[in-house]
């Protein structure tokens, strides 16, 4: 009995000592190479996807004398989380997404997440009009297409919320020409594959919005790296991962990189580092080691989709159509029919459905989430998992399903899908924010972060949704964080040339969206509405039809607790 105590004494010492070293590894600093670079390179990016060739396309117009240099530890640009089939490809507009209005203990909707959206990826059209005006971006519909916007749903209850959202959104600039309907007739003219088949008795309703998108991010971010290698102060390094991040007392850094194929490693003197690695970026805070990074955790997410490649499906569905979660499933559930165009091809998706990995990227280590566990995010992460068993436990169930269960979710959006019509495709990984907030404690966070030093040294973008659809915002926004003297100095003068709107709201004026919205739609070829100067309530808004920007229309008279996770 006495051997038995002291083996389980044994054992509980040798599990406590492997616990601290686990949670406090590395014990020391190892060490690197010197810098090659006696002068500071202006600006380093790891990761080559949306968010860092949005930033550094931002910068190489602000200041074009500025040294940029890119790390990617793929061969490519955009081969994560920014490539064409591993995200939505929604220009997330709030148009469709019912969980961005949620229904208010009063009855009422809550717009001012939705109207947030909007703001933000109106932003994007104009800086993306702005570089095809500039030459960086080619024939938009390579990367931006015409796409409607609908909400579909059944069941009284869903009606009657889908109902008094449509009425909340349209006296909303941005939201002007949002149609509503319950007639099966009318919602089988906007989306025939979402009726036919189904049960004539069953009532529905949809939404549909002619001002939707269908953006290929992947291309986007290629075509901007190009336009960014033209400048001599562009450097872009393919198959290169940021081993080691090291800050110098005249808080300057040290970012050292490994050279994947060869395995050797050099170090590059930065003024500035971003941080723009998608699921990867946690752990290359953590590498920083800056008192800010000691406040996060990650919870990795998955996505897979049914695609249907097929001509006859393809060609008979064009938008966009996003339910509502079913009871019991997390809002990062919410299902959609989706028109894209990849590969120069139509192709129709379906999903997404869950799936848990460790992974921090698609292309990652299965051990990417144990290796983000440390001695100052482990009792958060804990914590959050203890409040968060529901999504747990749906992630489990969602890792059991088999074809014949997708078969059946399928259904209930394509009644007349088949189920040799599609392939099972897996889409990137997003990792959630954990975070430790001083004021409410431990926290599953969705949406985007960015995380900055008090130097403005350092920054770091983590979360996922809406992530790419808003990349020229949220890199408007680090700039204003990280940059600050330079944006007084004259950026953002220059800003206004590349964002007509910034600093101003295009809702509270339809003046304003008519003027954007006319720039861009003629830039992008895309749809445009008119915005009547007083929006009128939404039994007066008579059915609209979208025009192409360049046949402008005659002026028109005067007329009288769910959480943000489209994580998937």
């Amino acid at each position: 009995m006495k051997k038995f105590g002291k083996a389980l004494v044994a054992l509980l010492v040798l599990l406590l000592v492997a616990s601290v070293l686990f949670l406090y590894w590395p014990l020391t600093t190892r060490s690197v190479p010197a810098a090659s670079n006696e002068k500071p390179v202006d600006v380093v990016l790891v990761g080559a996807g949306i968010m860092s060739v949005t930033l550094a396309t931002y910068l190489q117009e602000l200041q074009p004398d500025w040294n940029i240099q890119i790390y990617e530890r793929r061969d490519g640009v955009a081969e994560e989380s920014s490539d064409g089939w591993n995200n939505a490809g929604t220009g997330h507009s709030a148009f469709a997404e019912l969980n961005y209005t949620p229904e208010l203990p009063d009855g009422s909707i809550e717009t001012k997440r939705a109207v947030g959206i909007a703001e933000q990826f109106e932003i994007s059209r104009q800086f993306w009009s702005h570089q095809v005006r500039e030459g960086r971006l080619s024939q938009p519909s390579d990367f931006i297409n015409p796409t409607p916007h609908m909400s579909f749903v059944w069941g009284d209850e869903n009606i009657n919320f889908l109902r008094k959202r449509q009425q909340a959104l349209v006296k909303n600039p941005l939201f002007y020409g949002m149609q509503y309907s319950e007639d099966p007739a009318q919602i089988k003219a906007w989306a025939p594959l979402l009726m036919e088949g189904r049960d004539p008795a069953q009532k529905v309703a949809a939404t549909w919005m002619p001002l939707g998108t269908d953006v290929n991010f992947g291309v986007i971010t290629r075509q901007l790296t190009d336009g960014l290698k033209r400048s001599p102060n562009f450097g872009l390094h393919l198959g290169h991962e940021v081993s080691a991040l090291r800050q110098n007392d005249d808080k300057t850094w040290n970012v050292t990189v490994k050279d994947l194929k060869s395995g050797n490693e050099s170090t590059t003197h930065a003024r500035f580092v971003f941080i723009g690695a998608g699921g990867a970026a946690l752990k290359l805070l953590q590498l920083s080691g800056i008192p800010e990074s000691k406040n996060y955790g990650g919870f990795p997410v998955g996505g897979q989709f049914l695609a249907f490649k097929g001509a006859d499906v393809a060609s008979r569905h064009s938008v966009k159509a996003y339910g509502m979660a079913e009871t019991g499933s997390p809002p990062m559930s919410v299902p959609h029919l989706d028109s894209r165009k990849l590969d120069g091809k139509p192709v129709v998706l379906f999903g997404p459905f869950a799936l848990y990995s460790t992974k921090f990227l698609k292309h990652g280590s299965w051990f990417d989430l144990y290796s983000s566990v440390t001695h100052n995010n482990v009792a958060p992460m804990l914590n959050v998992g203890a409040d968060n068993l529901d999504l747990v436990k749906y992630l489990m169930s969602q890792a059991q399903l088999n074809d014949d269960d997708r078969q059946a979710e399928l259904v209930k959006y394509y009644p007349n899908a088949k189920r040799e019509d599609w392939t099972l495709v897996t889409a990137g990984q997003r990792v959630q924010i954990i975070k430790n907030d001083p004021q409410k404690g431990p926290l599953l966070q969705f949406g985007t972060e960015i995380v900055t030093d008090k130097d403005h040294t350092l920054a770091a973008l983590l979360g996922a949704s809406p992530g790419a659809s808003t990349s020229p915002p949220i890199m408007l926004d680090l700039m204003a964080k990280a940059f600050p003297e330079e944006m007084k100095a004259g950026w953002e003068a220059r800003l206004r040339e590349i964002v007509p709107s910034y600093g101003r709201k295009l809702n509270e004026s339809p003046a304003l969206t008519n003027e954007i919205r006319t720039l861009t739609s003629q830039t992008l070829k895309l749809p445009f509405l008119d915005v009547p100067a007083e929006v009128a309530p939404p039994a007066a808004i008579p059915a609209t039809v979208a025009r192409p920007a360049e046949a402008p229309l005659p002026p028109q008279e005067k007329r009288n607790k769910n959480e943000e996770l489209q994580a998937l």
